[in-house]
């Protein structure tokens, strides 16, 4: 015969997967957690605890850019009074910055 048999050779090992080719997934993952994830559960954390903190006077800036100072405050709405006499009723997660005190006249 001119062409021999060819027979492959004994089957190795499967090869595990090596810890460096995970490498790359964990350093994103950790630069993720750095640089989206903890600063935003910070942000968070603290608007929370303004939103907790809220109390009859205080000056806030709502969401939709209403400025005013607090008249009442619920567990879950307060007043908010715009102008003299006349009051909004908002959630307290709407409440986005609380202002200093004497903001409103400087305005």
């Amino acid at each position: 015969m001119l062409i021999s048999t060819a027979y492959a050779n004994a089957s190795a090992a499967a090869a595990s997967p090596d810890w460096t080719s995970f490498l790359p997934l964990i350093v994103i993952f950790v630069l993720f957690w750095f640089m989206l994830i903890r600063p935003q559960m910070k942000q968070a954390k603290e608007h929370r605890a303004m939103v907790a903190a809220l109390q009859k006077g205080d000056e806030v800036a709502v969401a939709g850019g209403i400025v005013g100072k607090i008249t009442k405050v619920s567990d879950a709405f307060i007043d908010v009074e715009i102008a003299p006499e006349i009051n909004i009723h908002v959630q307290k997660q709407a409440v986005q910055t609380l202002l200093p005190k004497g903001t409103i006249k400087s305005l």
